[in-house]
């Protein structure tokens, strides 16, 4: 992965995507890396018998872990995370395909950080933003 610089970060700039099909294996996966063992999250059965829903659903901190694999992906080890809030509006179901993406809104210089303003989501295969939130991230910068 190239090295991102503060300079080189343009406003409007899209950051490459993160998209997978968020099957069984990668609920349960993260489930139990993160002691999530919820019935919603993993038991077909429970999920749309007992709690009405149209089939297991994907974490929220799963969705999370996405936008967060978009800012590393391309920001790399130099990049820092000062900030981060999400906002979960939908729920996505298993097996579908999910796509996180992010877009610089601001760039600017406070003190000795170097910081970028970005929105970041989820997305379904329809195209609808399920978990809208928003970043801030300290770059290097080359002076």
């Amino acid at each position: 992965m190239a090295k991102v610089y503060f300079e080189d970060v343009q406003v409007g700039q899209e950051l490459p995507s993160y998209t997978i099909k968020a099957g069984y294996m990668e609920l349960n996966r993260f489930a139990g890396a993160n002691d999530e063992l919820i019935p919603i999250h993993m038991d077909p059965d429970y999920a749309k018998n007992v709690a009405k829903l149209p089939d297991v659903i994907v974490m929220g901190n799963l969705k999370l872990a996405y936008m967060c694999n978009v800012l590393t992906n391309w920001g790399g080890d130099d990049l820092w995370v000062r900030k981060l809030e999400v906002s979960y509006r939908k729920m996505d179901v298993v097996n579908e395909t999910l796509t996180a993406k992010a877009v610089v809104k601001a760039k600017r210089t406070e003190g000795h950080d170097h910081l970028v303003d970005l929105d970041l989501w989820v997305e379904n295969g329809k195209g609808e933003k399920t978990a809208p939130g928003r970043a801030v991230v300290a770059l290097p910068a080359r002076v």
